[in-house]
């Protein structure tokens, strides 16, 4: 007893000595979205490091009472190259400078004008800054920090100490709507000194000016909604009403970043915007008309790229069921150009941020609303400090949380980097990696596709884009492998193809023969001229149809065999389909397609024949049966073919091959309407009056079935229960 009271003793020492590790749980979940909209949760790409508070900037350390005042309604943020903050502090009428390490370095709140009158400023909502350039030795440019003095409806400038520069008045032009009302929220300067400015009250886009405020421009204008209503009264308008009317034609921009080479990040958001922009993301858009983010060259043209499973504008799932407050699309109002040209947008409801790479792909999403640190109550402005993210809490207690990029940041920001600078093989490694840290991550097997097909590696590409779903790459490096092929084979392709006429043609010449043949001959024919004759009817639906039925040129036996030729065509265009036009590998059994195609041939049989026995009708059911079967045909003479060339398409040639299916089930649906009409000796009217009851009487029969089907299971489960509660008893 007492060895073994030592040795649980000496245990409990070394377990009070050795400190064991404990894992925090991040205050948030990063994730990314798949091809269907799934969420695929992933490691943290950034980690909050601390939050920075009013007190820790030394805002409240200054002996001068008045000076002791905390961060109140800061709206904008930005960071220079060497580090150093700038807050626009809106409430307090007052910009403050922070330096690298978030200590104050001074504050910008009254000057004196470039009239030395003492001057102020009227709620600034917007701050940029631009750097001192250089020609060798020489100073060129004298970089300047922009202050967007919002009410007093000017900019003013101060040189990089926080000293006064210029003030730049509202800009001058006709092209200003009349009553126009400029009121500066966002700015950003390129390297020609060209100034981009976001007005909160002017509609007609991004205004561009110099750096003397003389007006160049409006770029970017969103396009506005119109009702269809209101699209029809314009036509009846004169000029002068019309341009009346158009005096909006566009929703004003809420802000604004540039990056190093003059690309202008620019978001909006609209109400009126919400329906059409949930719609544009719904259907995958590539186009930037209701995009939430654009991306504009100087001359304001419209150049993002949206290769990613879904277009860059936030949120891909609208409904939150436990938060009503948080659906529909992102309320995007901060963009920020960050490390290996990626840029990052905040989405106001959601207190989120969502990271893209150049190509629109998503990096991750991370943030979410709470206390803890690394949560937000509410996001006004993020910006990047080297590899840090820098985020502006609005909240009550107003602060700057500091995200720190970790391991798994690094490696995303390395594959971007080696891909950006073309060592693709590097880039294919550090995508490898990742996928180790994360197997979910379906844009590292784009980004290894990627790199493998600009390495001239296209066959091995494939096989990466097709385990992320990605149809629009693949289609990509198809076309180049198969640009290869037919330059080795060219000879061969036309040949083949005249093959294929040749033979369809004397085939065709072949039948028609044989049918003609039959015809003359005044005999019936053998169950081969009974198939053959399926061709003279796709081509003569009339003549044809009558002979079906008066002639007896069919059977049910040779309209089964089409039924079934119908099930087979449609069972492989199951399993056969091309990659690009089912890249989820989905698939339907044999016995579903037999029911696909049964269930509708027999009950628009009964039902057509239920309706026009009472209507004169003078077909029978048999009749009504064979010519369905008949006018099947077309269905497996479209759906085969394009199943076989679907596997050599790429995703902009599908809409052909999917028109060929339409036309193919339009073809079936003529010969049906026919067919009938002829088989009942009915007018054109009445066979459409007759057709749509047949369409009904479907619908009913369907609804009976349905009924008596529930009955059946309801008198099943009575019938169990009591026999149930019969042995339970004894």
């Amino acid at each position: 007893m007492k060895k073994f009271i030592s040795v649980f003793c000496i245990l409990f020492a070394l377990l009070t000595v050795v400190s064991l590790p404990v894992g925090a749980a991040s205050a948030y979940q990063t994730y990314t979205y798949s091809i269907s909209g799934a969420p695929l949760y992933s490691p943290d790409a950034y980690t909050a490091e601390k939050a920075i508070t009013s007190t820790n900037m030394g805002l409240m350390d200054s002996t001068n009472a008045a000076e002791n005042i905390a961060l109140n309604g800061a709206s904008d943020m930005v960071v220079d190259k060497a580090g150093n903050v700038y807050i626009a502090d809106t409430e307090n009428n007052r910009i403050v400078c922070l330096d690298r390490y978030y200590r104050i370095r001074f504050i910008i709140k009254d000057f004196l004008n470039d009239q030395k009158i003492a001057d102020f400023f009227s709620k600034p909502q917007g701050v940029f800054v631009t750097e001192n350039r250089y020609e060798g030795n020489e100073l060129r440019y004298k970089g300047r920090i922009f202050v967007c003095d919002t009410e007093a409806s000017r900019i003013v400038t101060f040189n990089l100490d926080g000293s006064f520069d210029s003030i730049i008045e509202a800009p001058e032009s006709d092209l200003f709507s009349e009553n126009a009302v400029y009121w500066p929220v966002a700015i950003a300067v390129d390297s020609y000194d060209r100034l981009y400015v976001v007005s909160s009250e002017t509609s007609e886009g991004i205004i561009v000016m110099t750096d003397q405020g003389e007006f160049t421009s409006f770029i970017g204008a969103q396009q506005s909604v119109t009702s269809v209503w209101d699209q029809i009264w314009k036509r009846f308008q004169t000029a002068e009403q019309r341009r009346q009317s158009s005096d909006v034609i566009s929703y004003p921009y809420n802000n604004i970043d540039i990056t190093a080479d003059g690309f202008i990040y620019a978001t909006i958001y609209a109400e009126d915007l919400k329906d059409s922009m949930q719609a544009a993301i719904t259907g995958k858009s590539t186009s930037g008309v209701y995009a939430p983010c654009k991306l504009l060259n100087p001359a304001g043209h419209e150049i993002m790229r949206r290769n990613g499973f879904w277009p860059p504008a936030g949120e891909i799932d609208f409904a939150n069921m436990y938060d009503p407050t948080r659906t529909g699309v992102s309320r995007v109002v901060d963009v920020a150009c960050g490390p290996e040209n990626t840029w990052s947008i905040v989405d106001y409801n959601r207190n989120k941020i969502y990271t893209y790479d150049y190509d629109g792909n998503l990096l991750f999403v991370f943030g979410d609303a709470g206390s803890q640190l690394g949560n937000m109550s509410v996001i006004r402005a993020i910006c990047y400090q080297g590899d840090n993210l820098l985020v502006l809490d609005g909240s009550t207690n107003q602060r700057v949380t500091v995200f720190k990029r970790t391991e798994y940041g690094d490696a995303l920001a390395l594959a971007l980097h080696h891909q950006n600078v073309r060592e693709y093989d590097k880039a294919i490694d550090d995508w490898k990696e990742i996928l180790m840290r994360n197997s979910n991550y379906d844009a590292a097997y784009v980004g290894i596709g990627q790199a493998l097909f600009r390495s001239g590696k296209y066959e091995e590409a494939l096989d990466y884009y097709r385990a992320a779903y990605d149809t629009v790459n693949y289609s990509v490096a198809y076309k180049e492998m198969r640009k290869e092929w037919m330059s080795r084979f060219f000879l061969l392709i036309p040949l083949a193809i005249f093959a294929v006429c040749f033979a369809v043609v004397k085939f065709m010449q072949h039948a028609g023969k044989i049918n003609k043949a039959v015809a003359v001959s005044g005999k019936r024919g053998s169950f081969k001229d009974e198939l053959y004759f399926v061709f003279h009817v796709m081509f003569h639906p009339i003549d044809g149809f009558w002979d079906l039925k008066h002639e007896k040129r069919g059977s049910v036996k040779a309209a089964l065999v089409f039924m079934v030729l119908t099930v087979v065509a449609l069972f492989y265009r199951s399993i056969g389909i091309g990659y690009v036009m089912n890249p989820q590998g989905g698939y339907s059994t044999i016995f579903m397609q037999v029911l696909v195609v049964a269930v509708p041939v027999l009950l628009f049989a009964i039902a057509n024949w239920c309706l026009t026995t009472l209507f004169e009708g003078e077909g029978k059911f048999r009749d009504v049966f064979v010519c369905l079967g008949y006018s099947l045909l077309p269905i497996v003479l479209t759906t085969v073919p394009v199943t076989l060339f679907s596997n050599f398409v790429v995703s902009e040639e599908t809409d052909i091959l999917n028109l060929i299916i339409v036309l193919g089930f339009i073809w079936a649906g003529f010969l049906i309407f026919f067919g009938t009409m002829v088989t009942h000796d009915y007018s054109m009217g009445k066979n459409i009056l007759t057709t749509i009851g047949t369409i009904l009487g479907m619908a009913f029969i369907m609804f009976l079935a349905i009924l008596f089907t529930s009955l059946v299971m309801d008198m099943v489960s009575f019938a169990t229960s009591i026999i149930s509660e019969i042995n339970y008893r004894l």
